[in-house]
């Protein structure tokens, strides 16, 4: 396993000082917090939900349920001007701890929740709700925690120290996939009366531990030096419309990447269950091993963006991923478990981790402190619109169908094209000083 390095003498606590191991941990923690209950929701909406709160849906109950892992990602850009703003005005860890109390609080809720049989059409209803509460939580989150980590982390190395808060999220994922397999091999009275509750409810615990180590953290030097220097921004969004709109542009389209992650960690789940008549717990530890691989290579990624530059990397993950998403899809009709292990490390662990470890460098090195919170988390969030619908769109294009590797792999193929042209057009960052990213700051009266 990866560990995170030890800190050095210089990097000490306390208001102003440089603690990048520490925000690095915070991140991490934090992350997978968030995503092992976004992607607990995610598994649950391939495998579960269907059954309990779509039963009368028929043959489209896969595509409603799916819709519902989308929802939360039409409140994410909401959400991203909303805690982009106070992110830039009251400071990155305050908002931080919000996101966090909030995405326990949702997923605590959903695990609660009554299902179609016993309120009809209410229930789907009331997931959404909550799901969208998720939405409004993780669109804070990664551009808040990706902003503490760059902005505490060394200037030479601050690619590596990101690259933990995406880390983070594979953690989160490696939990819930963890965790949902048991739940699956459940007998089917239990696992849909009960069952599917108790890893929703499980986010409790792993909320309260985080929430201790989350809550020591300082806010970054770069944050307290704006404020002292009175360059904090009374509407961050004004001024990043009006100095960074093309760095948005770019980042959002950037973004379409992560429709990768969701591909292969919901999508792909059913295609395997659908089509290949895969037992759910292999489709489950396909993903698991994928992950696990991606915890080691991720930070390996960084310190190589931190050699080369971003965008080599970047590039590379996107472009790789479109090329090797095929085979994986096509070895899930075959009966050959361990080319299917294989195929699954190689596209998430070799290819999309990248690009995943990148970008929270990669795009919040665009702005400046004043609005990086904003526009990392604006950019990012309406790019991830792409990435909560691709299940859904590519369900309802016959993804699920005989054959529908096809559609699957072509809407991948033009999503990692668009990500990899955009990322061309950007600056390249990795040996600009922390305190010179960005364009000039403005002076607020």
């Amino acid at each position: 396993m990866t560990t995170t390095p030890k800190p050095s003498a210089s990097e000490t606590d306390g208001a102003g000082k440089r603690t990048p191991v520490k925000a690095a941990l915070a991140s991490f923690m934090g992350s997978a917090v968030e995503y092992y209950d976004f992607f607990i929701f995610g598994s649950a909406a391939a495998l579960i939900f269907p059954h309990i709160f779509f039963p009368d849906a028929g043959t489209n109950a896969a595509v409603m349920s799916l819709a519902t892992f989308g929802f939360a990602y039409i409140a994410r850009p909401i959400g991203a001007v909303i805690l982009g703003h106070f992110g830039d005005r009251i400071g990155r860890q305050k908002v931080l701890m919000f996101t966090l109390v909030l995405m326990g609080a949702a997923t605590f809720a959903i695990g609660c929740l009554p299902t179609f049989d016993q309120v009809g059409w209410l229930a789907p209803i009331l997931l959404v709700v909550a799901r969208l509460m998720q939405g409004l939580s993780a669109a804070g989150e990664q551009a808040g925690a990706s902003s503490m980590s760059l902005e505490h982390a060394p200037d030479n190395r601050r690619s590596f120290f990101t690259s933990w808060t995406l880390t983070g999220t594979q953690g989160g994922q490696i939990l819930a996939a963890m965790i949902f397999i048991p739940v699956v091999a459940m007998p089917d009275e239990f696992k849909f009366s009960i069952g599917w509750r108790i890893p929703f409810w499980l986010s409790a615990v792993v909320v309260v531990v985080t929430f201790f180590i989350r809550r020591s953290l300082h806010e970054t030097p770069e944050f307290e030096k704006a404020k002292k220097n009175n360059e904090i921004a009374k509407l961050p969004l004004a001024v990043l419309l009006r100095v960074h709109w093309r760095d948005v542009l770019r980042v959002v389209l950037c973004a379409f990447i992560a429709a990768v992650s969701t591909v292969y960690g919901t999508l792909a789940i059913s295609y395997g269950k659908t089509i290949g008549n895969m037992d759910e717990s292999i489709t489950l530890w396909l993903v698991v091993a994928g992950n696990i691989g991606a915890l080691i290579s991720q930070p390996l990624f960084g310190m190589l963006a931190d050699k080369i530059g971003r965008k080599p990397v970047f590039i590379y993950g996107a472009l790789a991923s479109a090329v090797v998403m095929p085979f994986y899809l096509r070895s899930m009709e075959t009966s050959n478990t361990l080319l299917q292990f294989g195929l699954s490390l190689l596209v998430f662990s070799c290819a999309y981790a990248a690009a995943n470890a990148v970008w929270p460098s990669f795009y919040a090195e665009m702005f400046s402190s004043q609005v990086r919170f904003s526009g990392l988390a604006i950019g990012t969030q309406l790019g991830f619109l792409m990435a909560g619908f691709a299940p859904s769109i590519v369900a309802a294009l016959g993804g699920l169908e005989p054959g529908g590797w096809v559609q699957i792999s072509l809407f991948t193929a033009v999503i990692a094209v668009i990500s990899a042209g955009s990322a061309m057009t950007a600056r390249e960052t990795y040996r600009v000083p922390t305190s010179q990213l960005g364009h000039t700051v403005e002076k607020v009266a």
